[in-house]
């Protein structure tokens, strides 16, 4: 064949033994040749030029105005990015935009960002196990599937209290190897307080209840005055909602949890007034004679609704369960409740001791009030927010109703929020040991900046800047003998995320390259002027094994460069050793 079309007839008698003739098959041949030469030169084209291109990813962060750090990272990432040949995209979103499409709609290819962290490790099992790829909130944001990892998770929750550590230590060697996200550092927490006004201030961690309680106010001061550099607080009050949501202070106010954590990651009876643990079911007694702020009294029945409903907010009239985007991970840990009279009630657990702890932080919530949100009638914009939303999610939760020991006052939108002392609260109870709202009420205003926040505290316009104060700020803060600046535990952290469910930060491979490509060393001393220590594993400190402490450098993934510069030879010679390719011009080629 020649093209396509049949060779002519030969009338020469030669033939190559077959009926054909020598001179038709040399034909033959040469068009066979010419025609399979043209298919495979076109086979060639399409795979080199239409299926593989240079890798091109987005970074996406929130904006310099509500997170400097965040940006400073990504935009050295970004940096490092394109020098070793990958085409680099920066997306900064708003606060609520930036926790929706990262922890609701997954529409990231990396990000960088705080996660909100926990005393104990066990926060890791929620983080990153399998079963929670496809759900919404910090349940595994990163699509992150390792089953070998999915054991380890569940051995740490499982283990008893002398193994546990042992447990913990290979989940946190695995997770490094994996790097489904790289843990940059965990920043100190530095606030600025009246002392004049106030006394007290270090009993408590400012990120949790116990710093606003139990304070010691001078003579005739009613109200404490806090400024909040982030206005979520004043547009949404719904505790389940994790892009209005981050450390949850304001909700630990206004709503009550069985235990409380006071930051150091040791729990003390709270809405219970005990517990006992026999390594498989918590006996919890609660509280007698509480009530909500709308006087509706609290119940076995209300804690019982709270675990089940935060475990699946339809109710059972779905076909599906749908999980609360917060707190998954804990209720997790409950198999099943059992309601012993209207103030005791058994909590069967599922894990050990200390994920059977956690399950105790969770806020309870008013059955009268959540019951009727299961309803799928509510709806959030674009993506996993916009179709089949519970009420619960939807709703912005205004006024909350709680028990806590701060009821809803008023809110101005984006300009301030008013807690009120609730009266009836347990700890202003004769005989109870705990720490009580101390001030009439609580005042949270909303400044333009840091900056500001700082100078309503030195102009005594303000008692406490609620929110950890810029790294780059510590050092300008004036102190005074009526003006401190306080320091609190760290456990929140920074990191770069990756989204596994796309090629190819799936590949673990690519992912420990990428963490290579981080001077954390650099970045504290550069971004967080030293007020942050770099870390290998995203766990406080008494929990870092010493296969994964930090000593000058990253035990696992050793920064591939000096003093914050990446050397760029070495760099893509860890590309290619991963199994990616250069093309002629020196940039990092993908198949798409």
């Amino acid at each position: 064949m020649n093209g396509g079309q049949a060779a002519p007839e030969q009338t020469s008698t030669a033939t190559d033994g077959t009926g054909l003739s020598r001179r038709a098959a040399l034909a033959a041949t040469a068009g066979l040749t010419v025609s399979t030469s043209g298919c495979m030169s076109r086979l060639q084209d399409l795979i080199t030029q239409q299926n593989v291109d240079q890798l091109s990813l987005t970074i996406t962060t929130p904006p310099a105005e509500s997170d400097r750090e965040s940006t400073r990272i990504a935009r050295r990432l970004e940096e490092a990015l394109k020098a070793v040949g990958i085409d680099i995209s920066f997306e900064m979103r708003s606060g609520v935009d930036f926790h929706r499409a990262v922890l609701y709609d997954h529409e990231f290819d990396i990000c960088v960002g705080r996660h909100p962290g926990a005393t104990d490790p066990d926060f890791l099992y929620e983080a990153l196990h399998s079963q929670y790829t496809d759900e919404s909130g910090w349940q595994n944001p990163f699509g992150y599937s390792n089953l070998d990892v999915d054991d380890l998770l569940e051995k740490q929750r499982h283990a008893t209290e002398t193994d546990r550590r042992d447990a913990v230590t290979n989940m946190l060697e695995a997770i490094a190897r994996e790097q489904p996200f790289v843990p940059i550092c965990m920043p100190d927490e530095y606030r600025v307080a009246n002392t004049d006004r106030f006394a007290d201030w270090t009993d408590g961690h400012l990120a949790t209840r116990s710093g606003y309680l139990g304070l010691e106010p001078a003579a005739d001061v009613e109200t404490l005055r806090a400024v909040h550099t982030d206005g979520r607080p004043t547009e949404n009050l719904n505790p389940l909602m994790a892009d209005y949501r981050g450390r949850g202070t304001f909700t630990e106010l206004l709503y009550d949890s069985l235990a409380t954590d006071n930051g150091t990651g040791e729990l003390t009876p709270w809405l219970a007034e005990s517990w006992e643990w026999d390594g498989a079911v918590l006996d919890v007694r609660l509280r007698n004679g509480c009530v909500f702020h709308d006087d509706e009294p609290v119940t076995a029945a209300d804690v019982t609704f709270t675990y089940e409903f935060l475990a699946d907010m339809s109710s059972g009239d779905d076909e599906g369960e749908t999980p609360a985007p917060r707190f998954r991970g804990q209720v997790d840990a409950v198999e099943a409740i059992s309601i012993r009279n209207r103030d005791r009630l058994e909590i069967e657990i599922d894990a050990g001791h200390a994920a059977g702890e956690r399950a105790l932080l969770v806020p309870i919530l008013p059955a009268h009030i959540w019951r009727d949100r299961s309803d799928t009638g509510g709806g959030l914009g674009n993506g996993a927010l916009a179709q089949g939303t519970p009420t619960a999610v939807a709703t912005n939760n205004v006024p909350p109703v709680g028990s806590g020991p701060y009821q809803f006052g008023s809110r101005t939108e984006d300009s301030r929020l008013v807690l009120e002392r609730f009266d009836e609260h347990f700890t202003r109870r004769a005989g109870v040991d705990l720490p009580e709202p101390t001030v009439d009420e609580v005042s949270i205003d909303i400044p333009p900046s840091q900056e500001t926040a700082i100078q309503a505290v030195v102009n005594d316009a303000a008692d406490v800047t609620s929110a950890p104060l810029d790294t780059e700020l510590v050092d300008g803060v004036e102190t005074s003998s009526g003006r401190q600046v306080f320091t609190s535990t760290p456990w929140m952290f920074y990191f770069l995320g990756f989204n596994t469910r796309k090629a190819p930060l799936g590949n673990p491979r690519f992912r420990q390259v990428i963490a290579r490509l981080i001077d954390k060393e650099w970045l504290v001393e550069n971004v967080f002027h030293g007020y942050a220590r770099p870390i290998a594993t995203p766990v406080t400190e008494d929990w870092v094994p010493d296969t994964l402490a930090w000593d000058g450098r990253d035990p696992e993934t050793p920064f591939l460069g000096a003093d914050g510069e990446v050397n760029v030879r070495e760099a893509r010679a860890a590309f290619e050793d991963a199994g990616f390719r250069y093309d002629d011009r020196d940039r990092l080629r993908v198949r798409q």
